[in-house]
């Protein structure tokens, strides 16, 4: 079975009683709202990540104002094979560093050539009806509830 590992961080950004937010495409499915950020580079600071993937999903540069908390998923599926291969089993665990951001320049544009199509400021109390990815929901419950030991228990 292939194991993999990726670190991420990412931002939630709170203005105005808004949170922004980027999309990104779904093959074959409804666009899915997401945080801002992504994965490190190697030998990346996750400061300086959550930093550069802001800016290159939002067009915002950010100050990092606090460290929300650390989200950690793992997920075992089959990966198909290519054309009459048996697909491989894989077991992937990401490790999610959520920070909390205060714009410090830049405007809102949408990514050209990346992860995301589209940046855009959501009222906080519309986020529950849109298509979103489970973080967004982890995001904002560590910045509400800014729980001490940095984390909140996966709720189904």
């Amino acid at each position: 079975m292939r194991q993999t590992l990726r670190v991420a961080a990412y931002a939630v950004v709170v203005r105005d009683g808004r949170l922004l937010l980027a999309r990104s495409p779904v093959p074959g499915g409804a666009p899915e709202w997401v945080l801002p950020g992504g994965g490190m580079e190697h030998g990346e600071d996750p400061y300086d990540t959550v930093r550069r993937e802001v800016e290159e999903e939002t067009g915002y540069r950010i100050e990092v104002t606090g460290l929300l908390g650390v989200n950690s998923a793992r997920h075992v599926f089959v990966r198909h094979g290519f054309a009459r291969r048996p697909g491989r089993r894989a077991d992937h665990h990401a490790v999610r560093l959520v920070y909390e951001g205060r714009i410090t320049g830049g405007g809102l544009r949408n990514e050209v050539g990346g992860s995301t199509e589209m940046a855009a400021w959501q009222p906080l109390d519309a986020v529950p009806d849109l298509v979103r990815i489970r973080m967004v929901d982890i995001g904002l419950r560590l910045w509400r509830e800014r729980p001490a030991t940095g984390r909140v228990e996966h709720a189904e």
